[in-house]
């Protein structure tokens, strides 16, 4: 044939595949799935024997994805230590102090000063957890116990853009003096920390810890929490 004659193109339909030859592909596909579904059935059942765990609880704890974390006593006492100052608790307070200096000689109207104080302040309790000890925390496999330290007031602070003079009398004879504004400052310190007190900043601080510090402990995964 030269290199004029034309180029011939079959199109012609494609010849089918005979169905003995597609039974054999799809006899084939069948037994490969049969014999993949086989080994797991085989691992499951030899996993069952050995350890006792079973294919059911295998597959179980695939598809829950839980990791159960081992916490241990230093690391829980690492944990908390780590809280330090928690401040659990902060009452907000407004009171009228009043501090006088008076003259043992002259009637106040005369040599007398005496001053009223608005005062707002707030007193802020909680735990120094710094100050646990080993021997304060007890694990046994998920039950927790913790013997926590007693709580304290931290601070007690005025605040001076909202505390103001109420009034002032000073004395015909006598200047104001100029100490008297801040012995009434730290006399209204002293009294909100008493109020603090008496209306059970100690055992409320406390509480507010023992929730604080049992909710940590029941994240770690711990079943049991005692905390006192």
């Amino acid at each position: 044939m030269g290199n004029d004659d034309p180029l011939l193109i079959d199109y012609s339909a494609p010849r089918e595949v005979p169905p003995q030859r597609q039974r054999s592909v799809l006899g084939w596909i069948l037994g490969l799935l049969a014999g993949a579904v086989l080994t797991v059935v085989l691992l499951g059942a030899g996993l069952w024997m050995a350890t006792g765990y079973g294919l059911y609880h295998l597959v179980s704890a695939l598809r829950s994805g839980r990791t159960q974390i081992n916490v241990d006593q230093p690391t829980v006492v690492h944990q908390i230590q780590q809280l330090q100052r928690l401040e659990t608790v902060s009452y907000t307070m407004d009171k009228i102090i009043s501090g006088e200096h008076e003259n043992a000689y002259l009637p106040k109207f005369l040599a007398g000063d005496r001053l009223l104080l608005v005062v707002h302040g707030e007193v802020v309790g909680g735990i120094d957890l710094a100050g646990l000890q080993p021997s304060d925390v007890q694990v046994q496999g998920q039950k927790v116990s913790i013997h926590l330290p007693a709580a304290q007031v931290f601070s007690t602070r005025i605040d001076n853009a909202k505390t103001r003079v109420y009034s002032r009398d000073t004395g015909l004879f006598s200047s104001p003096d100029p100490n008297l504004e801040s012995e009434v400052r730290e006399e209204a310190e002293r009294q909100l920390q008493q109020a603090a007190l008496q209306d059970g900043i100690l055992k409320k601080a406390a509480d507010n810890a023992r929730s604080t510090i049992s909710g940590m402990l029941q994240g770690f995964g711990f079943r049991e929490v005692d905390v006192r």
